[in-house]
């Protein structure tokens, strides 16, 4: 079993209905992870789901507060929230760079994942801002410094590269659909252990006494439809990503 803190994941939609004459708002929260969380609790694992409007505040602000976890995992969610915590942005006091703490975190032993999406990498406008951070420096990718989103909406589908890994086990050689991915570089010392067409899909790295992870595809919808997430292989995929981030 490992402790696992997923960020992000989750959006907030503010709408305004027009009927006839009159108009209400209304704001609803949307988790996009509720099947990785389900498929990774019947597997074993302790997950700490903080959503995306929690994480500038919540986020572990020191390598003591990373410890309590084994894994985490950063999904649609971007470099500003993690980099603006409340006492910077609203109070204008110092606080720890959560880039470079993660990136220390790594080397002394931590597991780090980002799975993509529209906040993820570089993302969508390059909003993410992921390029050239600390957070970039331990990654097994490099990422581009604008919108590196490829929409796929026919569907295209990842394959295994064929190289024997722990993360690659059980998986099918052939992968279900998906609806887009993020356009990534492996690094020279990277292993990819998937990709999609012709680009790095699966991508891993080990860092000092740490291990890393990049996935250039969504664990949810859009870019994940409903096949990819119903096909048995999703779980074991992400189950597989975990134990070998913990050191398992």
């Amino acid at each position: 079993m490992a402790r696992v803190l997923l960020a992000g994941e989750s959006w907030v939609s503010a709408v305004i209905d027009h009927k006839g004459y009159d108009a209400f708002p209304h704001t609803q929260v949307h988790i996009g992870c509720a099947e990785l969380l389900r498929v990774l609790g019947e597997a074993g694992h302790d997950v700490t789901h903080l959503r995306s409007h929690d994480v500038a505040a919540d986020f572990p602000l020191t390598l003591e507060e990373l410890d309590a976890y084994d894994v985490v995992i950063l999904s649609d969610v971007g470099a500003n929230t993690l980099l603006l915590p409340p006492q910077v942005f609203e109070e204008g006091r110092r606080a720890p760079n959560r880039a470079k703490l993660l990136r220390e975190w790594v080397q002394r032993g931590g597991g780090l994942m980002m799975a993509g999406g529209y906040l993820s990498f570089q993302g969508f406008q390059a909003k993410a801002n992921y390029h050239g951070t600390a957070i970039e420096e331990v990654l097994p990718v490099e990422i581009l410094p604008y919108d590196d989103r490829v929409e796929s909406p026919e569907g295209v589908e990842g394959e295994l590269t064929g190289v024997e890994h722990p993360v690659a086990e059980g998986l099918d050689q052939q992968w279900p659909a998906l609806l887009g991915y993020q356009k990534l570089t492996a690094r020279p010392d990277a292993t990819v252990l998937a990709t999609v067409e012709a680009h790095p899909l699966l991508v891993v790295r080990t860092v000092g006494e740490g291990r890393t992870l990049a996935f250039a595809s969504d664990i949810s919808p859009h870019w994940a439809p409903q096949e990819f997430m119903a096909w048995p292989g999703y779980a074991r995929l992400f189950d597989n990503s975990v134990r070998w981030l913990a050191g398992s």
